[in-house]
This record gives C-alpha cells, sequence and structure tokens, in this order.
C-alpha cells in the first residue's frame, strides 16, 4: 500500500471517529433532555458503539467475518443491518399495536364518560325545572 493510500485510510478512520464519538454524545444530550426515550436510545447506543469499535479497530471486520464463515465482509455487515432493521420493525410493530389498543380503550372510556355526563346534565336540568 503507498502512502498517499496510507494517509487517506487514516484521514477516513479518524472521521469516522470524531462522527461516531459526536453522534454518542449527541444521542446522551437527547437522552438528557428527554427527547429520546431510554429504550429507543439503547439501540442507537448500540449501533454507534459498534461504528466505533469498527473505526478503531480496522481489521475487526475481517476478522469476525472469518469467525461466521462469510467471505466478504461486506456482506456480514449488510446481513447484520438487515437483521437489526427487522427485529427493530418487529419491535415497533408490537409497540404500535399496544398503542393502538390503548387508544381505542380510552376512546371509549371517553364516550362512556360523555354520556354520563350528559345523563347528568338532563337529569339536574329535570330536577331543576320540577321545583
Amino acid at each position: 500500500m503507498c502512502a498517499i493510500q496510507k494517509t487517506g485510510m487514516i484521514r477516513i478512520q479518524l472521521i469516522a471517529i470524531i462522527t461516531s464519538l459526536l453522534f454518542l454524545l449527541y444521542i446522551s444530550k437527547l437522552i438528557v433532555k428527554g427527547r429520546l426515550r431510554e429504550e429507543y436510545a439503547i439501540v442507537w447506543i448500540i449501533a454507534t458503539t459498534l461504528l466505533l469499535v469498527f473505526s478503531l479497530w480496522r481489521d475487526g471486520l475481517e476478522k469476525i467475518s472469518k469467525i461466521f464463515g462469510v467471505y466478504e465482509a461486506p456482506n456480514l455487515v449488510f446481513t447484520g443491518a438487515i437483521f437489526g432493521i427487522l427485529v427493530y420493525l418487529l419491535h415497533l410493530s408490537v409497540s404500535n399495536s399496544r398503542l393502538q389498543n390503548s387508544n381505542k380503550r380510552l376512546a371509549q372510556e371517553i364516550a362512556l364518560i360523555k354520556e354520563q355526563l350528559e345523563l347528568q346534565k338532563r337529569t339536574n336540568k329535570n330536577t331543576s325545572g320540577d321545583v
């Protein structure tokens, strides 16, 4: 590898490390401000930490690919990313279903409370009109 390619790789590595650290700080800031819930922050922290680890450990991806028997390291990245996305989508689907059920139950409770309030108003009008 020539010197120009080596300095280019080091520059890319430094950019990746700095970007990962800045993103980790941004996630922390969102958690502290309460704009990102902890359960979702874990996914982002893990993903950013993985990026940081592979930015620091350049040969790590090739070594892990060999352990899993994957011939090309980028294939392992894509397979892992697709699997992670599918798991996260499943989690979001479960959360969405739970929220829909909660909204339905709350809407039904509001309708019952409205009905009781209207009934109470009608009985108050009838009793005040009788006097």
